[in-house]
């Protein structure tokens, strides 16, 4: 028996559903020496919700799942594609296509630590802005204005908006929270 990692191309938004099914069918089957560990691929993010940071888990591949399988049973390939909302695996010329270790760890990473008293935190925020980029405060006393992102300072989590103000581009330090990308 020989367990590989493989992608399993879903629906998006039907993750979790897709998980399911293919553990319900495969346990029905008696298949569970051909099935390891099944994974839906999510990172923790900081979100501001009515003024409060909260840690949130979002799926950061949508429409894709990992799953640990031994494909050398033939069935299995045609038993997880026939499946519901499931449109295939990610092929290579010479079948579906494997991961490796590397790419396995870096997909099930997880964006926590523990600290010394068993507390479990959150790292911090991945950066997903870049300088020049234009954004919207959406929370503090700038909010509902707009600026330009002039500086990220990851170590402190935080970026340096230039923000226009009577006419004027003044530079606002910012929470990452503070500010939304994707602005025209």
């Amino acid at each position: 028996m020989s367990l590989k990692w493989y992608v399993i191309k879903t629906y998006s938004g039907h993750e979790n559903k897709v998980k399911s099914m293919v553990e319900k069918v495969i346990t029905q089957r008696k298949l569970n020496e051909y099935v390891g560990q099944i994974h839906i691929p999510t990172i923790k993010v900081a979100e501001m919700k009515r003024g409060k940071k909260q840690i949130v888990e979002k799926k950061f591949m949508p429409g894709y799942i990992i799953a640990q399988l031994d494909l050398l049973k033939e069935d299995i390939i045609f038993l997880i594609q026939s499946l519901p909302s499931i449109s295939g695996f990610v092929m290579s010329p010479k079948g579906p296509q494997t991961l490796s270790e590397e790419e396995v760890r870096n997909l099930m990473q997880t964006e926590e630590s523990e600290t010394s008293d068993g507390e479990v935190v959150a790292s911090a925020p991945r950066v997903f802005f870049q300088v020049g980029e234009r954004v919207k405060i959406i929370d503090g006393p700038f909010a509902n204005f707009s600026g330009v992102v002039d500086e990220i300072i990851p170590d402190k989590v935080r970026l340096r908006v230039k923000v226009e103000i009577f006419g004027q581009a003044t530079p606002v330090e910012l929470e990452y929270l503070q500010v939304a990308s994707n602005v025209g």
